[in-house]
């Protein structure tokens, strides 16, 4: 239980590293992240085959974003956690994710309009993915 703790509290400092650099602006303006590290449906990498199951699924009600990756949740393989991160790399909301959860669903109610926002799911194998939207 402890290495998976020092895992996912690296993967958090890592991937909350990516997302807050000064370099955001730059990949939302060109839509890439950088490869091996961060995959969306347009740039899967080596993961090519794995973005239905992987890629976050946003759905906007009014102020509520609900994020849903449609991936299977077990003991081996799992979706770890949810983000929705600003344009400018503040963390709006989060959720933790344990492979006892039946799906990868997340709720987040936010009160201000961005034009630029990013969904993450992190998979415990296949790393983190990317999709970007606004309210």
């Amino acid at each position: 239980m402890k290495n998976r703790r020092n895992f996912l509290k690296t993967s958090l400092v890592i991937s909350t590293g990516i997302v807050t650099t000064n370099t955001i602006p730059a990949f939302a303006s060109t839509k890439s992240f950088p490869n091996g590290i961060i995959y969306t449906k347009d740039n899967p990498g080596k993961w090519e085959k794995k973005v239905a199951g992987h890629i976050p699924i946003i759905t906007i009600d009014g102020k509520q974003v609900t994020i849903e990756t449609k991936h299977g949740m077990s003991e081996k393989h799992y979706i770890v956690k949810h983000t929705v991160v600003s344009g400018n790399g503040e963390v709006l909301g989060e959720k933790i994710f344990y492979p006892t959860d039946k799906n990868a669903v997340s709720v987040f109610k936010l009160e201000e309009k961005h034009t630029v926002l990013y969904a993450t799911s992190f998979c415990n194998k296949h790393d983190l993915w990317v999709a970007e939207f606004s309210i």
